[in-house]
């Protein structure tokens, strides 16, 4: 054929004994069938960790809290499972961040200083750095009660430990009265997490 000629579907020649091959509705029925339960196990089998529960929506809507191993779910995304650490200590930095967890762990202060920098009742200036260590109670009131519970447990933290510095002095801070502070702040941020009903349980605050 000339390159130049235009291609016609009518000069293409097929063999004599060409056919097309024969597919069997079975066969096409059983394939889909089997992607169709491939994806209705992969989407309804889900795992939860032993320091977890999981805790799962029907169209938006709480219907139970499954326990850590192997669940089901309703797939196809009818039911959602959001998985929550309540056995796990969780904790806050204020004032400095860790770096590397190890036996030689860093840390740094870097860009942090407005959480830390407070005036004290005798207008001193202190640098009061401090970790809250915490536990979720109750994971449907984590999840729904409070918008961003782990953003307002930090606010929370930060006003708390501004007001109670603000009432001591630098010394009371820094030497003999940060346990008492401590102490203080713990009791007042679990009374205002069961207030708000965040499902937190505060274990304790260290300067």
């Amino acid at each position: 054929m000339d390159p130049k000629t235009p291609f016609d579907i009518k000069d293409l020649q097929l063999p004599k004994d060409f056919r097309l091959p024969k597919f069997n509705p079975k066969i096409i029925i059983g394939v889909a069938l089997a992607v169709l339960l491939l994806v209705f196990l992969l989407s309804s089998v889900f795992t939860v960790e032993p320091a977890e529960v999981g805790v799962i929506l029907q169209l938006g809507k709480y219907t139970r809290t499954v326990n850590p191993g192997l669940n089901f779910r309703l797939p196809f995304g009818i039911e959602q499972v959001y998985k929550v650490p309540v056995e796990r200590q969780l904790k806050l930095e204020f004032g400095f961040r860790t770096r590397a967890s190890s036996t030689n762990s860093r840390y740094t202060s870097k860009g942090y200083q407005e959480e830390s920098l407070m005036l004290t009742g005798d207008l001193n200036a202190a640098e009061v750095e401090w970790i809250a260590q915490y536990r979720i109670k109750d994971p449907y009131n984590f999840l729904f009660r409070v918008r961003h519970p782990e953003q307002t447990f930090r606010d929370i933290n930060e006003a708390m430990m501004r007001k109670i510095v603000g009432d001591r002095s630098v010394d009371e801070v820094l030497t003999i009265g940060r346990q008492e502070v401590a102490n203080t702040v713990a009791a007042k941020l679990q009374e205002l997490c069961d207030q708000y009903e965040m499902g937190i349980k505060v274990v304790q605050v260290v300067l």
